[in-house]
């Protein structure tokens, strides 16, 4: 591609509305450009780079055996209704309607039309495994887009599901997914973890993401300095032990205006560890205590589990008052409420924890002190909690989820009657799973990965061009010639080439090559006149004089790296 007269411009400011260093790239850049909230268009030089990003993906899913289909985005609603879905997705699918009044929706997720397409190919077992995928637009209504790329209401995923007789059958699908998986996220070179996570809406008995590791990752991975341990903050266990101590006798105590835990450790001089803190919540309407370690935080998707609640909120006065809780001193002890104890409490001894009665707490309070409905791990662990694995000790990095596996069992296949009959013709239930990938937030990952105060630093595999030619005068005639002539010769030998030929100055072309991240710059100046072109590494702060009858050679080389 030649520059002069084509559709390209980058802008020299960081534009206000983008929080994240890959949005605030990618519009520089001009390859994408925002049209509304969590809503992108992809422009040239980004469209390119999505592609390849996708030719990647395509190429790791095709050598699985995996076919590859395309759904469509308009749904009626009747197929998300057939599986619960309307109900458990809620206000994230944009619902609408046709000039006959007959519900549809923009396709958040497809598993139900993956299960109708499997249903024209299967009647035996002799028609299973396979597996078929698509890499087409998703649309969800996030209640607040950020971060460019990263949390978006459109964008593009590949989904692929497999289908199989038993378990044994998915274990081999699901593996060799996990390789392909593996496979993209190296050719691409991003630096990831893989970490077990929760099923969510999706269901089924397994679930592992695919993070990449960025400082402005939503998701929080917990990870074992002793071994490779990695979870999702979201399921990680927390392992507690028995304090063990010589219990102590019950006391009430003043501790007059000091409902925090903050406050109440430091007026009684206990750590915030040996207190108990109630969290006084509204669950499907029911008013529900829990009680955890006053330095850990309640588990949201934990309790949702433990409960099989449906939503979850702060009880509000009129709940409370239900019960003889008094907000800042609620305990266990006597409470007329419904009493969820995190299963860490009933290890402590001689702890503090309100006494229902303002202006008051109890100390040396222990578990035979008070009686509970229901206990489980409902925290979140903390850095420095022992792995469950080998007891090392856990911390924390951030990530930005660019991928899942989940076995989803016969979820779907039970809802929507996708069977099979085996050996002696019974009728059993297909066994399925589910692998996604966003093709957006690998993209907005790579770069939140690699970048410097010049701009983006992409990977070859992936870079809108492979090299970048600057003419510094288009005017004069023997760098307007040697330049073409490396152009031609690169492309004629595969080379994905850009020619700035654009009648800007040297130090313009410069910042736009390396804001655009191009891995690879030949500049053609005034020294061809020496039989020269300067060779330079977009990583690199050096250059090198190259022959003009070598560079193309030289790059050739490059790039096989």
């Amino acid at each position: 591609m030649k520059l002069k007269n084509s559709y390209f411009y980058t802008l020299r400011e960081d534009v206000k509305d983008e929080e994240s260093i890959s949005g605030k790239l990618l519009v520089r850049s001009g390859m994408i450009k925002k049209v509304g909230a969590g809503i992108y268009m992809y422009l040239p030089m980004g469209l390119k780079v999505l592609e390849k990003i996708k030719k990647i993906v395509k190429e790791e899913m095709d050598a699985t055996g995996a076919t590859e289909v395309l759904m469509p985005s308009l749904i009626p609603s009747e197929y998300y209704e057939t599986c619960g879905r309307i109900e458990a997705l809620g206000k994230s699918m944009f619902h609408l309607s046709d000039r006959f009044d007959k519900p549809f929706v923009l396709g958040p997720t497809h598993e139900e039309l993956f299960t109708i397409a499997a249903k024209l190919k299967v009647n035996s077992y002799k028609d299973l495994p396979f597996t078929i995928y698509q890499m087409a637009d998703k649309f969800r209504d996030e209640p607040r887009p950020r971060y460019g790329l990263i949390r978006v209401r459109e964008f593009i995923m590949k989904d692929a599901y497999s289908f199989d007789r038993d378990e044994e059958g998915l274990d081999i699908s699901y593996n060799k997914m996990k390789k392909a998986y593996n496979n993209i996220y190296d050719r691409l070179k991003i630096n990831y973890k893989i970490v077990k996570a929760d099923t969510g809406v999706m269901g089924g008995s397994l679930s592992e993401e695919y993070q990449a590791i960025t400082d402005i990752g939503e998701d929080v991975l917990v990870l074992c300095d002793s071994c490779n341990y990695a979870s999702n903050l979201e399921i990680s266990e927390v392992i507690s032990k028995d304090t063990k101590e010589e219990e102590q006798k019950l006391e009430l105590v003043e501790t007059p205006n000091k409902e925090s835990i903050e406050e109440v450790s430091a007026y009684l001089n206990v750590p915030a560890s040996k207190c108990v803190k109630a969290m006084l919540m509204n669950v499907d309407n029911e008013l529900v205590v829990f009680f955890i370690r006053g330095d850990r935080e309640l588990n949201l998707n934990k309790v949702s589990k433990l409960l099989n609640a449906k939503e979850i909120n702060f009880a509000d006065d009129e709940l409370i008052n239900t019960s003889n809780a008094v907000p800042g001193y609620t305990g266990p002890i006597n409470l007329n409420s419904k009493i969820v104890v995190d299963k860490e409490v009933l290890t402590m001894h001689n702890f503090v924890c309100g006494a229902n009665k303002k202006g008051y707490h109890y100390i040396n309070v222990n578990p035979k002190d008070f009686k509970y409905d229901l206990s489980g791990d409902i925290t979140n662990v903390i850095e420095g909690d022992v792995c469950p694995v080998c007891g090392g000790k856990l911390y924390f990095k951030k990530g930005i989820e660019i991928g899942n596996l989940f076995k989803l069992g016969t979820k779907y296949s039970l809802k929507l009657g996708l069977n099979y009959l085996d050996e002696n013709n019974q009728n059993k239930p297909v066994i399925m799973g589910c692998y996604g990938l966003g093709i957006g937030r690998i993209l907005a990952s790579i770069i939140e990965q690699n970048n410097d105060e010049n701009g983006i630093i992409f990977p070859s595999s992936i870079a809108p061009y492979e090299v970048c030619l600057v003419l510094i005068d288009s005017k004069d005639e023997l760098q307007n010639k040697i330049a073409n002539q490396i152009y031609d010769e690169l492309k004629n030998r595969g080379v994905d080439v850009l020619l700035d030929d654009r009648d800007e100055r040297p130090g313009v072309k410069f910042k736009d090559m390396d804001l655009i991240g191009i891995p690879l710059r030949i500049t053609i100046g005034k020294k061809v006149n020496d039989n020269l072109v300067e060779f330079k590494e977009r990583i690199s702060a050096s250059s090198k004089d190259v022959l003009v009858e070598q560079i193309v050679e030289e790059v050739i080389n490059y790039l096989k790296k």
